[in-house]
């Protein structure tokens, strides 16, 4: 089941600020009168007299838990939506830059800032750049055909339909108006072919990742920083030409060829982007990894 974190937290917030808004509105005002009233019986005792008062101003329980959750749900909202949120990889599509079970931040203001849910951006602060690392919401749809689901892309002869909302990270490889081709396990953009350097045989640290061991490690030369990826001899991704489209992204994984990605499903559109991935702050996978913890993502 897929939740949608900020809707929910939009809700919340939104709720427990009217409860509070219309308790201090509507129904303080009367608590207090009530406590000046009793604060002029002069036939009370002073201990009962503040008891009665007390009493008197007591929030119902309703208005004290809205009042304690408001803030602290309207902070966690603006943190998330507008500054990092963390996310969990679950695949080995981005090894070995990325592993299963990393716990990664996401810097949610470096394509400018987007209004929780809505997703429509109302600050514009930068746009991706080739060879960052970015989370997004996946564009793909499948079909059915025969009971068997299969990608877009691949000929269909039954109406698209959405795939659930599901957030997906990638290297960014094309740019809107590149030309990317893929063959023979090398990358050219634009025309020209990208620098690989063989680096070694990949040994998966932990157990999710040794399906991978012997797959050639490479430093691959996207941007004026180099990255890590790899390739295997015993398999291979699918290979072609592309022209990325205006406001588009055309996005591979590390692990070039095992990664569903641009090949295959199609573009991201820019508003489908979620934020760019910056730091590794936890690892566990079976156990905690402490050497990853602090990785900057690059």
């Amino acid at each position: 089941m897929n939740f949608d974190l900020a809707l929910i937290l939009v809700v919340l917030s939104a709720l427990t600020g009217v409860i509070w808004l219309i308790d201090k509105l509507a129904f303080a005002p009367a608590r207090n009168a009530q406590a000046r009233s009793i604060g002029e019986i002069t036939a009370l005792s002073e201990p009962e007299r503040k008891a009665r008062m007390q009493e008197a101003l007591r929030e119902p329980v309703i208005t004290e838990y809205a009042r304690s959750f408001f803030p602290v749900l309207v902070l966690i909202l603006v943190f998330r939506s507008f500054i990092v949120e963390p996310f969990k990889i679950p695949s080995g599509s981005m090894m070995p830059t990325l592993l299963i079970g990393d716990f990664i931040l996401v810097n949610k203001f470096s394509y400018g800032l987007r209004l929780p849910v809505l997703n429509s951006k109302f600050l514009e602060l930068g746009e991706p750049e080739r060879g960052d690392v970015i989370v997004f919401r996946y564009p793909g749809y499948q079909c059915e055909r025969g009971g068997e689901t299969v990608r877009s892309g691949t000929p269909c002869f039954e109406p698209l339909s959405p795939v659930p909302k599901q957030d997906y990270i990638k290297r960014v490889v094309g740019l809107p108006g590149d030309e990317i081709t893929y063959r023979n396990k090398v990358l050219w953009v634009n025309g020209k072919e990208i620098s690989q350097v063989y680096v070694a045989p990949y040994i998966g640290p932990a157990e999710a990742g040794r399906n991978m061991d012997g797959a050639q490690v490479k430093d691959e030369m996207l941007s004026t920083q180099s990255h890590r990826m790899m390739v295997q001899q015993s398999n291979a991704g699918l290979e072609g030409t592309w022209r990325v489209p205006p406001d588009s992204y055309f996005v591979m994984g590390d692990n070039r060829d095992s990664s569903a990605d641009s090949r295959y499903w199609g573009f991201v559109p820019e508003s489908n982007l979620v934020g760019k991935a910056i730091l590794i702050w936890f690892n566990w996978d079976d156990t905690i990894d402490y050497r990853r913890i602090g990785t900057v993502i690059n």
